[in-house]
């Protein structure tokens, strides 16, 4: 390849077209507009209406209820911290933390915490430092020799005026 051969492909960037310039351009007068009314006119966004019918989005009903206060855990089986431990991604001798276990790969965000669930067998000692467990995750931990350490969730304030 040559630098005097090197070409875009073709009809990749295209002149706008140029509108109202007489009938012989296709485009002349109305522009492809089509004849007066409210879409012939400049600054029109008519997304979801439907010609006085009650549009689909306000027929459907309204379902269900976001928290704004929920926690949203990353949820780490004890099979899978096994297998970072096994493949050297996780290092046996430091705490297991949230940061820790993003390096990993185990966790790919923060959320609010790492929550670790029971399946999988742990034949590693370690330490977990985490938001939350359950009760067969801690068994297994306390099993396998190690501990965890349960931290402080912070509490989101209230809105203010609520």
């Amino acid at each position: 390849m040559k630098l005097n051969e090197i070409a875009d492909n073709p009809l990749a960037s295209r002149s706008r077209m140029r509108v109202g310039r007489g009938i012989g351009s296709g485009k002349g007068k109305t522009c492809g507009r089509g004849v007066k009314g409210q879409k012939a006119r400049t600054g029109v966004a008519i997304k979801g209406f439907e010609g006085g019918q009650m549009p689909l989005h306000r027929r459907l009903p309204k379902r269900g209820f976001w928290n704004p206060f929920s926690i949203r855990y990353n949820e780490v089986n004890l099979g899978r911290v096994q297998a970072a431990v096994d493949a050297g991604k996780l290092d046996a001798a430091a705490p297991v933390t949230i940061e820790a276990l993003i390096g990993a790969g185990v966790c790919a965000k923060l959320r609010d915490g790492v929550k670790i669930l029971g399946k999988g067998a742990l034949a590693a000692k370690l330490v977990f430092e985490v938001a939350a467990a359950s009760k067969s995750a801690v068994a297994a931990i306390e099993g396998a020799g190690g501990s965890i350490v349960l931290l402080k969730q912070e509490t989101a304030a209230p809105l203010a005026g609520s």
